[in-house]
């Protein structure tokens, strides 16, 4: 891996002058497009070579083999719109999404704020997207691109899905399978999102009793038009009761699921540096980023410890540096995944993790 160039350590400074006092929400295609367009120019060819992670990073998780264990979570890339642009900043992996069965524009704006003395953000974006029949071509394109440029140490394409808003909550099933008949043929792995606070109900289905014949039903799914074993997991929230984590865990080992990622945004608000009245004024949503980690970190060892080595665990919540990847790791984690300190840290964030971890 080469040096990076110096505007790694340069990007908190352009941050505050150019981002900082931006609406998020409008800053986060700012940048998205500022990373699609080196793309599109050319410019990411040298960023790859400085970017890649070293080949004693490559992991193999879920029968699939990933270049660093280090990823990024879904959320940023909701629609498969600059997956190969963001696989040239050094991720191990990407998961796109949520998508769901039907179109949606999600919430009304604003919905997404920054809490910055925090490093954290409140979302309530509620899985705009295009739906899964207009974003599988573009999962296709992808995986074809990132072939083609990585070879077989390309990086892990993940897919997300979730439920449609205006499907009630009975008829939920069907709609993930509508996702699922879509989208799993071009998914490397394959994860059912039940834990967003932002879709009326959704977090219903991650009860036991609804969670494991959707989980089964997709599974199924998946594998009859695909004609192959696409690795299936489970994202959880981090507000679950500790027994709901254990019984979450053994349906995973009764289902046979491949992995569990854990965990999502959470509703708490608690231990904040921001004011409670900005908070308050920013409303309901999901809360990401550093304030995540210590909970992200309790159900991740309570996972751990309740899970077989088949069961794979994805960590995500509070990922900011190297030193907190590796400690995840260490705890049990098989990947690890990080969101909001994307926005924090810069284009840089993945190849200086993959940097640490590697010494």
């Amino acid at each position: 891996m080469t040096a990076l160039p110096r505007e790694a350590r340069l990007y908190p400074a352009f941050f505050n002058t150019f981002f900082k006092g931006m609406d998020a929400e409008k800053a986060h295609h700012v940048g998205f497009s500022m990373i699609r367009a080196a793309e599109s120019t050319g410019a990411s060819v040298a960023l790859r070579r400085a970017t890649r992670p070293a080949k004693t990073l490559t992991t193999r998780v879920m029968g699939l083999d990933f270049p660093s264990p280090f990823g990024l979570a879904a959320g940023f890339d909701k629609q498969g719109l600059g997956t190969a642009a963001l696989a040239d900043l050094g991720f191990g992996h990407i998961e796109v999404g949520t998508i769901t069965g039907e179109a949606q524009p999600g919430n009304p704006a604003p919905r997404l704020f920054r809490l910055v003395e925090d490093k954290a953000l409140i979302n309530r974006m509620g899985f705009n997207n295009d739906g899964a029949r207009a974003v599988a071509p573009r999962l296709k394109a992808t995986r074809q691109t990132l072939t083609r440029r990585f070879g077989r140490r390309r990086p892990v394409l993940g897919v997300n899905i979730g439920k449609t808003k205006t499907v009630a909550l009975e008829e939920a099933p069907q709609d993930y399978l509508v996702s699922t008949a879509a989208l799993a043929v071009h998914a490397d792995y394959l994860v059912v999102n039940v834990s967003s606070p932002n879709t009326p109900g959704l977090r219903q289905l991650q009860d036991i009793e609804a969670l494991a014949p959707l989980l089964a039903a997709v599974r199924q799914e998946a594998d009859r038009t695909t004609g192959r074993h696409v690795p299936l997991a489970v994202k959880i929230a981090p507000d679950l009761a500790d027994e709901d984590v254990d019984s979450v865990a053994a349906m995973a080992v009764e289902l046979g699921l491949d992995g569990v990622i854990a965990t999502n945004t959470t509703i708490a608000r608690d231990g904040l540096a921001t004011p409670a009245a900005d908070v308050k004024t920013m409303g309901a949503g999901g809360l990401s980023g550093a304030p995540l980690k210590e909970r992200s970190l309790e159900v991740l060892t309570r996972l751990r410890g309740a899970l077989p080595e088949s069961v794979a665990l994805i960590s995500v919540g509070g990922v900011t540096t190297g030193a907190d990847v590796r400690e995840r790791l260490e705890l049990g984690a098989d990947l690890v995944q990080g969101y909001t300190a994307f926005l924090y840290e810069g284009p840089f964030w993945a190849a200086r993790i993959n940097r640490e971890l590697a010494r």
